[in-house]
């Protein structure tokens, strides 16, 4: 093979000085490689509640009977679902690390406040369970074995009774750091009961953010533990000026990086609503308001330091410098109050989830940055 190439090689730089006005021909097209297949069987129109994109092409979603998987971008998606599993839907804990490492909790209907936690290795071909005591609540891994559970034990007016957990076998084993229900033996304070906790994100075994809402004028709802959730403190932050009676929600921060940070909080008037954008470059510790407030702003997505992306209900907000400024893009699809959710890979792919009055959920993909979309999955 070696001396096929040196010839060729040899006769194209001979034919290039034999002819010099003959212009350099045509390279082949390039040719993709199909994804390789995935051998589980095709859903056809999965009913989507929820779902997470790895990349351009790999990415995961809940359903209401079970758990699909995609890997050549969102154009079809093939049933994974764990053996036994046939209802999940809207609410169920899941976690989708990569292309191999998924998790998720079914609840169990027979006993109140436990369930049945599903692990993959093996992008969906096999399932590993085991049992909970939690079935509610937000469910994140910081890698293939370390991950951490804030279950929810219950709502009432303006609080919400949480137990934080850790697992460091991938999920086969947990271990509870803290609850507040002070109902119950070991009840701490530090993370009030009240307050309505809507996001945990930590970073690794030792540092999370949770985030929420309070209905004291003012008021962030975050806070941050530094030992694994075993206490927390209130972190501040500069509340927006002329907002200072305003009412603050936010899920808490989505990090790009192990420095970068973007915290969107949303801010409640007579007036209306309103999204302060808030950034950090260390790690968190220290939160700093972007310049400009967005109207009506609701999901957030940062693809990386720089790139981000806001739907306030009609367009997309686009930076490219850290929130510090930022350009509109009217996308070609009217999603109004369809609009379910978003998801974007790079700073031209992105996917969003659509659930009209009718029940039925589509799902789009935009390859320019959210100019244009098209429908997969159907």
């Amino acid at each position: 093979m070696k001396r096929i190439l040196a010839f060729v090689g040899l006769a194209l730089i001979f034919s290039a000085c034999s002819h010099p006005a003959t212009s350099t021909p045509t390279p082949p097209p390039t040719v993709t490689a199909a994804p390789p297949t995935l051998g589980a069987p095709l859903a056809a129109a999965p009913a989507f509640t929820a779902f997470r994109m790895i990349d351009a092409s790999n990415g995961w979603a809940i359903t209401d009977t079970g758990v699909v998987r995609t890997n050549d971008g969102g154009a079809s998606w093939h049933d994974v679902s764990p053996a036994g599993v046939s209802k999940l839907g809207f609410g169920t804990p899941f976690f989708f690390l990569d292309s191999n490492h998924g998790w998720v909790v079914a609840g169990d209907p027979s006993s109140q406040g436990s369930g049945t936690l599903y692990r993959t290795q093996d992008g969906g071909a096999t399932w590993q369970s085991n049992p909970v005591g939690f079935f509610m609540g937000t469910m994140v891994f910081v890698s293939a074995s370390n991950g951490w559970m804030m279950a929810s034990l219950g709502v009432a007016v303006g609080s919400n009774a949480v137990a934080i957990f850790q697992t460091t076998d991938g999920g086969q084993t947990w271990k509870q750091t803290y609850i507040n229900d002070p109902t119950q033996p070991g009840a701490a304070s530090t993370l009030p009961l009240g307050g309505l906790k809507d996001g945990l994100t930590p970073t690794d075994m030792n540092n999370a953010w949770i985030g929420g809402i309070t209905y004291t004028p003012g008021v962030v709802y975050l806070y941050r533990t530094q030992d694994g959730g075993q206490s927390w403190t209130e972190q501040p932050l500069q509340i927006p000026a002329g907002y200072e009676q305003a009412q603050f929600e936010t899920v808490g921060p989505e990090f790009v990086s192990a420095d970068h940070a973007y915290l969107p909080v949303h801010i409640t008037n007579q007036y209306g609503m309103m999204m302060a954008v808030y950034y950090s470059h260390d790690s968190g510790t220290n939160w700093a308001l972007s310049p400009t407030m967005i109207a009506n702003g609701g999901s957030m997505n940062f693809v990386s330091a720089t790139d981000g992306f806001v739907w306030n209900g009609t367009q997309f907000y686009v930076t490219q410098d850290g929130a510090q400024t930022w350009t509109t893009v009217a996308p070609g699809v009217s999603f109004g109050d369809n609009f379910a959710g978003m998801d974007f890979v790079n700073s031209s792919t992105g996917f969003v989830l659509t659930n009209d009055v009718t029940g039925t959920r589509t799902l789009y993909k935009t390859t320019d940055g959210g100019a244009t979309w098209t429908v997969v999955g159907k």
